[in-house]
């Protein structure tokens, strides 16, 4: 208990001061207008209140992400909370804000079009294709698991619930953002947060089993599948620590900020938060499950008929709030219907975004966004179709190999602009290591031992950090800008 505790309270210390140092570097000018007042449209720039921009942006990013990895990441034992607390703090936080602040700065452009302005036009060709397809994919799962719960209550066949939450991602992806989005994803997210609330206070009043109080920091415990902490836990738990999807969601609140001031709590913060959730739900992990967890993995009573991670999430949910009936049964289909959703909505939402700022599509009119969302929507609903038991094992990884990029993008963007690159280029290079290694070793990867898949991991990041160092000459001499006062011009 002590050391989640412990990592509790450093994360919120990271926030006040790892958060106050990496603002210092991007120093705020709140004197400049930003895309919400600049190119106001009334459907995807517009102004919000900031506690509203932070708590949608906090629903964008979280979901059951942070609660999935985080029950999967504690089969690792307590060393999981070391990575989710440094992890959401000097990474994913980082990460968020860079890839906020810098969508900003950039007029509130998706990230695979500022990845080209920093990485070049290859590298945006990539970054354009490897977006799309992960969005896509994204958005197809979290159809298709909330849709098969659902046909576990009732009759209706699983593509029926398919059809019916395609309907509402429809709507809710060409409506104004604050028609819909921006009025339920508050109240929503501060449903999320409330049920971490419950269950931190239910782990300190011993509602669960107490096992938790003997799972102090330590590397004894062995992963039921024998899998080593160095890399597989790092990228088990991604969206409890650091998620490149994130990036791919921030572009679409930074069109909603008022001031540059306001993106510490809005992207900083809601990592943060998502750092705690997801503390909170890998100890609820531990607690219920004890010594089992190590030994039998995810092996869990089945509830509902759903198994694996959201199956403990439904378990943990009825362990905590059994007593309270119909209150419960409703927590619980939001926790493993509506977080779904509400992720898979944004993402279709980021895909249009992103597909307009290829083709130059004006989105005021609804009809052009009815034209750039048929086709997505009529791949992602074929897509239903297909097992992604297999695909979905690369996810993570994607995940993270996106994330170093994104962090690799933040720290040329703080070369160019004479600012510490180290707060983006360390994390990159650490990130970088870890989605090599893991490709190599992984066993839906090349399955090359430990020393090989960790060696190449050391030197290929090392190559490229040396490689971004290097560089600095050739990004000034390639037009791109070179202080943040010629962006702001641009």
């Amino acid at each position: 208990m002590i050391t989640f505790l412990v990592c509790f309270a450093i994360l919120a210390l990271g926030y006040k001061y790892y958060g106050g140092f990496i603002s210092r570097i991007l120093n705020y000018d709140d004197s400049i207008q930003t895309p919400a007042s600049k190119l106001a449209d009334g459907v995807d720039f517009q102004e919000m209140p900031w506690w509203k921009v932070l708590l949608t942006q906090f629903l964008n990013i979280a979901g059951l992400g942070p609660i999935f990895g985080a029950i999967s990441g504690a089969m690792f034992g307590p060393v999981a909370f070391l990575w989710i607390t440094f992890g959401s703090i000097l990474i994913g936080a980082t990460h968020d804000l860079l890839s906020g602040y810098i969508s900003l700065k950039h007029e509130g452009q998706s990230y695979s079009e500022i990845v080209g302005i920093y990485m070049g036009k290859n590298v945006r060709l990539a970054m354009r294709i490897f977006t799309f397809v992960l969005l896509i994919l994204v958005a197809t799962v979290f159809t298709a698991n909330p849709a098969a719960y659902l046909a576990t209550l009732n009759d209706w066949p699983v593509h029926i619930w398919i059809y019916i939450i395609m309907a509402y991602y429809l709507i809710a992806t060409v409506l104004p953002i604050n028609v819909l989005i921006a009025k339920i994803f508050p109240a929503l997210s501060l449903v999320l947060i409330a049920m971490g609330v419950m269950l931190f206070i239910s782990l300190l009043i011993g509602q669960f089993s107490g096992n938790l109080v003997m799972q102090e920091f330590t590397f004894a415990y062995s992963h039921p599948g024998g899998l080593a902490v160095f890399p597989f836990l790092f990228i088990t738990i991604a969206c409890g620590a650091i998620s490149g999807f994130h990036s791919i969601k921030s572009p679409m609140m930074a069109r909603c900020v008022k001031k540059e001031s306001e993106s510490k709590p809005i992207f900083f913060g809601a990592m943060i938060v998502e750092g705690m959730i997801a503390l909170i739900w890998a100890a609820v992990a531990m607690a219920i499950f004890g010594q089992r967890f190590w030994t039998d993995g995810l092996a869990l009573p089945q509830i509902e008929g759903v198994g694996g991670p959201l199956g403990a999430v439904a378990y943990a949910s009825y362990e905590l709030l059994g007593a309270l009936g119909p209150v419960a049964t409703l927590l619980i289909i939001i926790a493993v219907v509506i977080f779904p959703v509400t992720t898979g909505d944004t993402t279709f939402r980021s895909v249009r975004l992103m597909v307009a700022d290829i083709t130059k599509s004006d989105q005021s009119k609804i009809i052009n966004r009815l034209i750039v969302c048929a086709p997505i929507f009529a791949i992602s609903i074929a897509l239903t179709y297909i097992d992604f038991d297999i695909l979905w094992r690369y996810f993570a990884w994607s995940n993270q190999t996106l994330g170093a990029l994104v962090l690799w993008t933040g720290a040329v963007f703080l070369i160019v602009n004479n600012r510490t690159h180290w707060i983006a280029s360390l994390p990159a290079t650490f990130l970088t290591f870890i989605s090599i290694s893991y490709i190599l070793q992984a066993p839906e990867g090349f399955q090359l031992s430990p020393m090989i898949g960790n060696s190449v991991g050391i030197v290929v990041a090392v190559v490229v950090l040396i490689a971004v160092l290097a560089s600095k000459t050739k990004i000034e001499g390639a037009g791109l800008p070179q202080t943040l006062t010629k962006i702001e011009k641009r």
